[in-house]
């Protein structure tokens, strides 16, 4: 017959057998289908920021997408956050005007010389300002590759009209397949190609998100090793 004693030995042990190590650390969490830090794919802006893990404050706000860090990311930069506004209203009105000279007939050069010149100056202006036109375009693009680059690297969440539209993930995320920023091009190839992996037109590694048609990861690669990662729906609209 058991003891008392032994009775509760016995349990003690089985209870130490069963129970997990309370101070074992969680498994991290991993940047996929089921989003990151409770943000949903495509979910709305307004339930993403209640959530407290974004930043209150866009980090930018061009074509008319709205980007913000995760909380205690990158700070907003006004210097930068003016100048995109400034680039893109000025990219907006020259390339209105240049569609509206565009969709003008040209007037008739007229037979005297005076006429001539008049024409001649105005196809000067014309030209000059279909060259500001793309010379402001050129420059939005370029703030458009600075604003890509500075958002993968920092990690966030970009909304455009119908919610979530970008969910870049910080440097220390990895996803299911343990790819993040960092791993070598061989296990990134290895871990996607047989996925349908490819290089998109940005020249980003794309591959579809496992049980969500409408989104793609975007793995970035300088050299032979990763250096961001998102989840991004490339038919979604800004405004």
């Amino acid at each position: 017959m058991l003891t008392a004693a032994a009775v509760l030995i016995g349990g003690a042990a089985c209870s130490s057998g069963s129970t997990p190590d309370a101070g074992a650390p969680a498994a991290p969490e991993a940047f996929g289908p089921a989003g990151y830090r409770g943000l949903t794919l495509g979910m709305a802006k307004e339930a993403a920021l209640a959530g407290g893990e974004l930043a209150t404050a866009p980090t930018s706000t061009l074509d008319g997408c709205t980007d913000f860090s995760y909380t205690g990311g990158p700070a907003p930069d006004p210097a930068r956050l003016k100048a995109e506004a400034d680039v893109e209203a000025k990219a907006k009105d020259l390339n209105k005007k240049a569609d509206e000279l565009e969709a003008d007939p040209k007037p008739d050069p007229g037979s005297s010389a005076e006429e001539s010149a008049k024409s001649a100056e105005k196809s000067a202006k014309d030209a000059q300002l279909f060259a500001d036109a793309a010379q402001a375009s050129a420059d939005l693009a370029g703030k458009r590759e600075e604003r890509d680059k500075a958002f993968v690297a920092a990690g966030g969440a970009s909304f455009g009209k119908d919610g979530l539209r970008e969910l870049a993930a910080p440097s220390d995320a990895k996803t299911a397949e343990r790819i993040g920023a960092g791993s070598s091009l061989a296990d990134l190839k290895a871990a996607y190609d047989a996925k349908g992996m490819k290089v998109g037109d940005n020249g980003r590694f794309q591959v579809p998100v496992d049980g969500k048609p409408d989104w793609v990861y975007e793995f970035t690669v300088n050299g032979d090793k990763v250096g961001s990662v998102s989840m991004i729906a490339p038919k979604s609209k800004c405004a």
